[in-house]
């Protein structure tokens, strides 16, 4: 199996087209079709489904595609590790992130981080919930930070501590919400719920935590702007950190709900592949997540 067709199929399937894939690798369209069929009769299953439409792969496709993918970056990781080790500090990282890391420990960290390794590409994505770490292991994403699950299998990741936080209950400033005293009190709330589905995530766990039945769905979202827009603007009740939840610049629009129950304790973290563990710039950006991490529980607002 050969990388120039492993690299026509990922073209194929990510373009949905033989003509921009051919377009994409700077190749004739008869010579990507060749590339797929060479591959189709080394497995000796179709890789592709073509239509008026364009193409798509089959379900033999489909789990080449993604292990083309994953190999595909695994050794871009290992040229840019070769070239660290030898002192020669340039690559790239993509970092999955929850909210409080994108919004309190990311922003600092990359501005020390690029200050002292400017040759580095960094690329953020958010990530709501980090409970299913399929970007992670399939090496879309090269870190994850977030809250760490408590069910992650031992030895699969590295995992470093960076933050305590609390998840808390939040509404809208003047929101009749805010006049609950138990959680109780909010069953009958809409809630927002964040993630793909209303059957995890951190607002169900809170119910769960406390013997209650998790509330209904209000909305479903999965981006920090979609769940700050609706719970300060709306009739809505959101679980936020509790370093978001009391940023000066949330005040005016959102105020943390006082409950007789305690939030939800959440220890953020950096998780990765092990073989990433020990190289030498992810040492480095840890390093630097962990700094920021100190400025945020010593107290400092970074963001204010």
């Amino acid at each position: 199996m050969k990388l120039a067709t492993l690299a026509a199929l990922i073209a194929a399937v990510e373009e949905g087209s033989m003509r921009a894939a051919a377009r994409r690798l700077a190749c004739s369209q008869p010579a990507l079709t060749r590339m797929i069929r060479e591959l189709e009769l080394e497995l000796a299953a179709p890789l592709l489904v073509r239509s008026s439409r364009g193409v798509q792969p089959t379900a033999q496709g489909r789990v080449l595609y993604e292990r083309a993918v994953r190999a595909r970056h695994e050794l871009d990781a290992a040229a840019d590790e070769i070239s660290q080790i030898g002192g020669h500090l340039v690559g790239k990282l993509h970092i999955g992130a929850v909210p409080l890391a994108v919004m309190l420990l990311i922003p600092e960290a990359m501005r020390t981080f690029v200050r002292e390794f400017p040759q580095i590409q960094l690329r953020i994505s958010e990530e709501l919930y980090v409970a299913q770490l399929q970007k992670l292991r399939s090496g879309e994403v090269d870190i994850t930070v977030g809250g760490i699950p408590d069910d992650l299998s031992a030895g699969e990741f590295y995992v470093e501590p960076l933050l305590a936080t609390t998840m808390i209950p939040t509404a809208r400033k003047g929101s009749r919400w805010l006049q609950a005293k138990s959680l109780q009190d909010l069953q009958q709330a809409p809630w927002v719920y964040a993630g793909t589905n209303s059957h995890s995530g951190y607002a169900r766990a809170l119910f769960e935590r406390n013997g209650l039945e998790a509330p209904q769905q209000g909305a479903l979202v999965n981006s920090t702007l979609a769940l700050l827009s609706l719970v300060s603007t709306g009739d809505y009740v959101a679980l936020l950190p509790q370093q978001i939840a009391h940023q000066p610049w949330l005040a005016n629009y959102v105020a943390p709900i006082a409950l007789a129950e305690a939030g939800l304790p959440l220890q953020v973290g950096a998780i990765l592949r092990q073989e990433l563990a020990l190289a030498p710039v992810v040492r480095h950006l840890l390093t630097h997540l962990h700094r920021a991490a100190h400025h945020i529980n010593r107290g400092d607002s970074l963001l204010s």
